[in-house]
């Protein structure tokens, strides 16, 4: 049987990052050149396979064994938003990446190989369709993660890259261990599979109640955040940006799958309000935490703790209404928030290089001194705070629909009033960074292609309000 274009282009999809990543780590005086080429590939691969399946979903069993002998690769609505997401959002790390190490050979030999294995990861993520190869990608994500962490050097980068490992294996046994249950119950893997066979019991509640709990710790929601503002703070910017953007993202990705694919019917009102309420106290506590924080970067990392908890309204909002509207709106908000982090962090970064630290309260001058920068941090900060025309708004506006919808209006109240906050940890920012420059202040110009890649992606969350209902229209791919 012929290979349709959108199959023959999600193979090599899968192919082409491992590949540029081996060619990298070979030859590391070229590893930039590698990379740059890798990105730009990759990309182009990306939007070709989302385009070429126009008749979502796409289905192709690998190598002809179609599932339970064999695995299964799926492109439907939900995986090709995600991955036009971490297309545009990696190209934009890449291109911040090869200005940000340009006065460091060694990271930035090191970086290369480890970025591309990192995307390969979650590109394989999105297309995999059976619990086994999703287990493998996960630790190929983790693992690749955590050696970005440690890239940064010295032991505080260290001992946050070992809190990352722990927690990240931790919550792949939790993933393996549901998957064998769910396999000697099933006899199967595959996603698809798994949704007609599943029945109630107590060998399938209690694998979803693992995987769930591996995913939420992977997820990093409150109170199982504890290794994440370390790991994402002492990170260098373009590994901040992808662990913020992308990473926590798969994990969150998984759980949509679980929830209201494979166990569409066990989420109840207990449950649901259980992650609402989790979700609340992320909000809450991230926001918090961003208004105390002493360090830019960690005001970035705490915020993503914070911005988590929205994405786990989606349960109890589809509980209360329609479930379609509140899928749409998380994924709205997955996009906006991908696109703000990743450009916040990248800012961020520019701004720690040319201060020469990252101290909130010593950055007077900054808006004066990097004014691209602070532009695209302040423009990432207004779609996190939901201001319009950004795409944060649109999602925001989403989500507050579908509360509307279901009288929800608790979740309602919640989703303002962090907007909210997000806006005062930003304007708290921008408050020094506006203030006048002191005379003894010296400040070092980052590379116009590590501004660039920030201000572009902080221009696509600002403006991507007009747009984003686009990409939203593919998950009419979704089950």
């Amino acid at each position: 049987m012929t290979a349709t274009p959108g199959e023959g282009l999600a193979v090599w999809l899968l192919l082409s990052a491992p590949i540029f990543a081996l060619a990298a780590f070979l030859l590391p005086r070229h590893a930039v050149r590698v990379g740059l080429a890798a990105a730009g590939v990759i990309t182009t691969l990306s939007l070709l396979a989302v385009a070429a399946a126009s008749g979502l979903p796409l289905y192709q069993a690998a190598g002809g064994w179609a599932p339970p002998l064999g695995i299964a690769l799926r492109l439907d609505g939900l995986s090709a938003v995600v991955i036009v997401l971490t297309a545009v959002t990696g190209l934009g790390i890449s291109l911040h990446a090869a200005g940000y190490f340009s006065d460091d050979p060694v990271r930035q030999r090191r970086f290369w190989p480890l970025w591309l294995l990192l995307w390969g990861g979650m590109n394989a993520l999105w297309l995999s369709a059976d619990l086994f190869n999703l287990y493998v990608t996960l630790e190929i994500v983790g693992l690749a993660s955590v050696a970005l962490v440690a890239l940064a050097g010295g032991a505080p980068a260290l001992r946050a890259a070992m809190r990352y490992l722990l927690a990240s294996l931790l919550g792949s046994l939790a993933w393996l261990l549901g998957t064998a249950l769910l396999y000697g119950a099933t006899g199967t893997l595959d996603l698809l599979l798994l949704a007609e066979r599943v029945e109630p019991g107590a060998a399938s509640s209690a694998a979803l109640a693992l995987m769930t709990a591996g995913l939420l710790l992977k997820t990093a929601l409150f109170p199982l955040h504890f290794w994440l503002p370390p790991a994402h703070a002492g990170a260098p910017a373009p590994v901040s940006a992808a662990l913020s953007a992308l990473v926590v993202k798969t994990a969150f990705y998984l759980l949509l799958r679980l929830w209201f694919e494979v166990f569409p019917g066990r989420l109840d009102d207990m449950t649901a309000t259980g992650f609402g309420l989790l979700g609340a106290a992320a909000v809450a506590w991230g926001s918090l935490a961003a208004l105390r924080a002493v360090r830019l970067k960690l005001v970035v990392a705490w915020s993503t703790v914070a911005q988590v908890g929205y994405l786990f309204l989606v349960f109890p909002l589809a509980q209360a209404g329609d479930a379609a509207l509140a899928l749409r709106a998380a994924v709205c908000f997955l996009l906006a928030h991908g696109l703000a982090k990743a450009a916040m962090f990248l800012a961020a970064g520019n701004i720690q290089h040319g201060a020469g630290h990252d101290c909130v309260t010593r950055l007077r001058g900054a808006a004066s001194a990097m004014p691209l920068s602070v532009f695209a941090f302040s423009a990432a900060g207004a779609s996190l705070a939901g201001l319009p025309p950004s795409a944060g708004f649109t999602a925001k506006w989403l989500l507050l629909e579908t509360a509307a919808t279901g009288e929800a209006w608790g979740w309602a109240v919640l989703i303002v009033l962090g907007g909210l906050a997000s806006a005062a940890y930003v304007v708290r920012v921008l408050h020094y960074a506006f203030a006048a420059m002191p005379r003894e202040a010296h400040w070092h110009r980052p590379t116009r292609l590590a501004e660039g890649a920030a201000l572009a992606l902080a221009l696509l969350a600002l403006l991507g309000g007009f747009a984003i209902q686009t990409p939203l229209a593919a998950l009419g791919g979704m089950p």
